[in-house]
C-alpha cells in the first residue's frame, strides 16, 4: 500500500524520484507543509504529552471558557494551587455549596454563573463545580437524609405534635401547594416547628383530596397516633377535612376525644376582621395607592420624588412601596410611609403635568385613620406569627385587647371608625368560640396568668355571665386533667422531666395600660391555700391557687414549667401537649397564602419539595447563629412580581 501511495506522490511530482520509505513520505511532507499536523496528533494522542490551555473557541461551553481563563489567569499571577484538596474536600466543598443554594433559594443556574465561577476559582481553583442536575441530584441526597433524621427526631419525642395546614400559590402558573408543619415541644422544653411536607395540590381542592394528602402524611411520619391539634385556615372546605381526619383518627388517641382537634388559624382570623375594616373604606385610599404605583413605575419618577422630598426638607429615608390588596399589612405599610410624603405630592403636579391621582385630604384622612387603628393589630400579628417561642400563651392578653380596642371604636365621632367596628366585631364574635377553649387552657398553663387573666378579662367583658365563663373552662381542664391522670395510672408512667439543656427564650413581651390594670388586680388579689394544708389539696387545686408568677420581660414559660413545674407532673404533661402555635406563619398577612418565588415555580413538584423542607430543616440545625445573622423571615418577604401582577389586573379590570 505505500508504494502505491510513494509513486503517486512521485508521478505527481509531490515527492524526490529516489523516495522509498514511508518515513520519506513524511519528511516531504514536513518540509512542505511543517510539523503542525504532528504536533496536533501527539497533542490529541499521547496522553504523557504536556498540554497547554489553548484559547477557547466561539460557540464553546461559557463553563468551559471560564474554566480555562481562570487557569491561565491563575498561572499567569504565578498562584499557585494548594498542595492539599483531596476527595474529601470536594465532598464537603460541593455540600457546603448544595446547602447554600438550599437555605437561601439561590436559582440553581448559580454554577453557570461567571461570576460564581471567578469567584470559586479565586478561593479554590481545583475545586470542581457541579452542573445542575448533579446540584439538583445534591439537593435530593439531602433532603433524603434530613428527612430521615427529623422522622426519628420526632419520633423519639414523647410530647404530642401539633399540626399546622397552609396553602402556597405559585404566581408564574398558579399551581397550589398544601404546606404542612409539625410542632412539639422538644425533649430539652424547646419549641420546633418543621415542615414536614410540601406537595403540589392538583384540582379540585375539595376535603377528599386534602383529607387523604394530610392523613397519608400524618401516617408516615409516625405523628397519627400522637396528634394534639390541626390548625386551618377559614376556608369552608376546611371544616369538611377535619371531619374525615377525625374519623380516620383514633378518637382514644386524641386529647379529649377530639374535642381540642380543630383549631382555625388564629393569624386567619384576624385577617378576616381587618379586611372587613379595609373594606369600610371603599376607595378612600385608592389615591394614594395610585399614586405610589404612578411614583414607583420608573427610577426617573422616583428622582423626582427624591429631589422634591429633599427641598421639602424631609429626612425620611423610607422608600414608598406598593402595596399587595391580599396583604393587609403592606397596605398598611404602605400608607405609613406615604404619610411622610403626604406634603410632597402636591409639588409634583407641577412636576409631571399628567400626573392625575393626587389625594385628597379626605384620603389622606383615611389613610392616617387605618394607620393609627390598624397599628396595634400588626403588632399582635407579628406576635402570634413566632415559631421560636410560645405563642398560644400570648393569646389572651392580645385578643382581649383587641376586643376592648374595638368597642371603645363604637363610641368614636368619626362615622367611619364607628362603621369599621361594627363590622369587625361581628366577624371577630362569629369566630371567637372557634379558638376560645384551647387558648383559654393555654393561658391557664401560663404560671404568671393561670386563672387570674381570665378572671380579669371575664369580668370586664361578659359582666355577670363571667363566673359561668370561668368555670367553662374550669370544667375543661379539669376534664384535660382527670383524663391524665388516669392515663397516667394505667400506663404506669411519671412524667416529670428532669432535664438539662436550656430552653429558649420568650418573646418580646409587651407593656400597655391593660397589662398594668391586670398586675394591680393581681397585686390586691389573696391566694389562701386554707388550713386544710398541701398535703390533701390535689395538684390542680394547688397549682390554681398558689400565688402566680411576676410577669418579668425575659419570663420562661417553658423553662418554668421544665423546672419549677415538676411539682406538677400531670399539668406538667399537658403544658408539654398543648399546641403552643396556632399559625401558619407563611399566612400570616395573607388571606391567601404565601406566594413562592418566580424561580421555585418552575421546579418539579419533588425538587420543590425537597427545596423548601431541606430549607427549614438546615435553617432549625443553625438557631445557634449569631444574633445579627440575616435569616429569611416570611412575615416581610413578598415578591414585587406579586404586588406589580396585582395592580395591573386591578387596573385592566
Amino acid at each position: 500500500m505505500y508504494g502505491i501511495i510513494l509513486r503517486k506522490r512521485i508521478l505527481m511530482g509531490k515527492l524526490r524520484p529516489n523516495a522509498t520509505t514511508m518515513e520519506d513520505l513524511w519528511l516531504e511532507q514536513v518540509h512542505q507543509s511543517g510539523m503542525t499536523h504532528l504536533k496536533l496528533h501527539i497533542a490529541k494522542s499521547c496522553p504523557s504529552a504536556p498540554r497547554e490551555a489553548s484559547p477557547p473557541r466561539e460557540g464553546t461551553n461559557i463553563r468551559k471558557q471560564v474554566l480555562v481563563k481562570q487557569h491561565n489567569r491563575t498561572r499567569s499571577k504565578g498562584i499557585s494551587s494548594p498542595s492539599v484538596f483531596n476527595e474529601e474536600d470536594q465532598k464537603a466543598s460541593r455540600r457546603n455549596l448544595t446547602e447554600m443554594v438550599i437555605l437561601h433559594e439561590y436559582p440553581l443556574a448559580i454554577v453557570d454563573h461567571v461570576g460564581f465561577w471567578d469567584f470559586v476559582s479565586g478561593l479554590r481553583p481545583n475545586f470542581k463545580i457541579v452542573g445542575r442536575n448533579t446540584l439538583k441530584r445534591d439537593i435530593k441526597k439531602i433532603y433524603n437524609e434530613k428527612k430521615q433524621k427529623t422522622v426519628v427526631e420526632i419520633d423519639k419525642n414523647a410530647s404530642k405534635v401539633a399540626i399546622t395546614m397552609d396553602l402556597w400559590t405559585a404566581n408564574n402558573n398558579k399551581r397550589s401547594f398544601m404546606v404542612t408543619t409539625a410542632h412539639y415541644i422538644s425533649d430539652s422544653w424547646t419549641l420546633e416547628s418543621r415542615v414536614i411536607r410540601f406537595i403540589r395540590m392538583p384540582s379540585p381542592h375539595d376535603k377528599y383530596s386534602l383529607s387523604k394528602i394530610l392523613l397519608e402524611c400524618l401516617s408516615y411520619w409516625n405523628i397519627d397516633l400522637k396528634l394534639s391539634a390541626i390548625s386551618v385556615d377559614n376556608a369552608s372546605n376546611n371544616d369538611g377535612v377535619m371531619k374525615l381526619i377525625s374519623n380516620k383518627v383514633q378518637t382514644s388517641s386524641l386529647i379529649l376525644g377530639g374535642k381540642l382537634l380543630h383549631v382555625r388559624c388564629v393569624a386567619h382570623i384576624l385577617n378576616l376582621v381587618v379586611q372587613e375594616g379595609l373594606n369600610v373604606t371603599g376607595d378612600g385610599i385608592e389615591k394614594v395607592r395610585n399614586s405610589v404605583y404612578f411614583w414607583t413605575q420608573s427610577p426617573k419618577r422616583t428622582k423626582i420624588l427624591e429631589k422634591i422630598s429633599c427641598q421639602s426638607h424631609i429626612a425620611s429615608t423610607k422608600e414608598l412601596v406598593l402595596d399587595c390588596r391580599t396583604r393587609w399589612n403592606s397596605t398598611y405599610l404602605m400608607l405609613s410611609t406615604a404619610l411622610i410624603y403626604k406634603d410632597v405630592f402636591p409639588y409634583l403636579l407641577c412636576c409631571v403635568p399628567h400626573y392625575q391621582s393626587t389625594p385628597t385630604n379626605r384620603d389622606w384622612g383615611v389613610a392616617q385613620i387605618v394607620c393609627e387603628k390598624f397599628g396595634y393589630f400588626h403588632k399582635v400579628t407579628e406576635l402570634l406569627s413566632g415559631t421560636a417561642y410560645p405563642t398560644a400563651n400570648h393569646y389572651f392578653p392580645s385578643i382581649f385587647r383587641l376586643k376592648m380596642e374595638l368597642n371603645q371604636w363604637l363610641s368614636s365621632e368619626d362615622e367611619l371608625v364607628k362603621k369599621m367596628a361594627a363590622k369587625m366585631l361581628a366577624k371577630f364574635d362569629k369566630y371567637w368560640s372557634d379558638v376560645h377553649d384551647i387558648m383559654s387552657l393555654a393561658i391557664v398553663l401560663d404560671p404568671r396568668y393561670k386563672l387570674m387573666l381570665l378572671t380579669f378579662y371575664f369580668n370586664k367583658m361578659y359582666g355577670s355571665k363571667a363566673n359561668e365563663k370561668i368555670d367553662k373552662v374550669k370544667n375543661l381542664l379539669f376534664e384535660l386533667f382527670t383524663e391524665y391522670v388516669i392515663e397516667n395510672i394505667d400506663r404506669g408512667v411519671i412524667y416529670s422531666q428532669a432535664l438539662s439543656s436550656t430552653s429558649t427564650s420568650s418573646a418580646a413581651h409587651e407593656h400597655d395600660d391593660t397589662m398594668r390594670d391586670y398586675d394591680l388586680f393581681v397585686s390586691n388579689a389573696t391566694t389562701n391555700i386554707g388550713q386544710r394544708g398541701r398535703d390533701i389539696i390535689s395538684e390542680f387545686e394547688l397549682y390554681t391557687s398558689e400565688k402566680v408568677a411576676p410577669r418579668t420581660e425575659q419570663f420562661d414559660v417553658l423553662g418554668w414549667w421544665k423546672h419549677i413545674g415538676s411539682k406538677y407532673p400531670t399539668l406538667q404533661r399537658i403544658a408539654w401537649d398543648i399546641p403552643m402555635t396556632t399559625v401558619a406563619s407563611e399566612s400570616a398577612f395573607s388571606t391567601r397564602g404565601r406566594l413562592l418565588s418566580p424561580h421555585c415555580s418552575r421546579f418539579r413538584h419533588d425538587t420543590l419539595e425537597a427545596l423548601m423542607c431541606g430549607q427549614n430543616w438546615l435553617w432549625s440545625e443553625l438557631k445557634g447563629v449569631p444574633k445579627d445573622a440575616t435569616i429569611q423571615n416570611v412575615l416581610d418577604d413578598f415578591e414585587e412580581n406579586e404586588v406589580e401582577e396585582s395592580h395591573a389586573m386591578e387596573l385592566s379590570n
